[in-house]
């Protein structure tokens, strides 16, 4: 589900760029012990560039990465970043890479909030 959408817009020689910048919203089961497993929201975001020349869509690109926090906050910040910066779909996972990895231990945080 997306619950937050950015746009950007530019134009190089005759092509309209279009970026949407999305904040999506989802569910993610998460075992805390052997037998339980409970669901968590999770937060992630897509990138979708869309190319127009002459008010015609030449070009699609997208590209997500899901389940990236169960912090909203966090995952709006680096949604943030890359609209500040026009990162493109096709470098989303390079730019976004190492928080991924670090905010995956939010979700290791939500397991020991519900192991008590």
């Amino acid at each position: 589900m997306i619950i937050e959408n950015f746009i950007s817009k530019e134009k190089v020689d005759q092509i309209k760029y279009v970026y949407f910048y999305r904040l999506l919203k989802g569910k993610i089961a998460i075992s805390y012990s052997h037998k339980d497993v409970e669901e968590v929201q999770a937060y992630g975001i897509e990138i979708e560039r869309q190319d127009i020349l002459d008010g015609k869509l030449i070009n699609v690109q997208r590209d997500s990465v899901q389940n990236i926090s169960p912090e909203r906050y966090k995952v709006h910040n680096l949604l943030k970043l890359l609209y500040d910066n026009k990162v493109s779909p096709i470098h989303l996972v390079d730019v976004i890479g190492d928080y991924v990895d670090e905010y995956s231990m939010d979700f290791d945080n939500q397991k020991n909030y519900a192991a008590y």
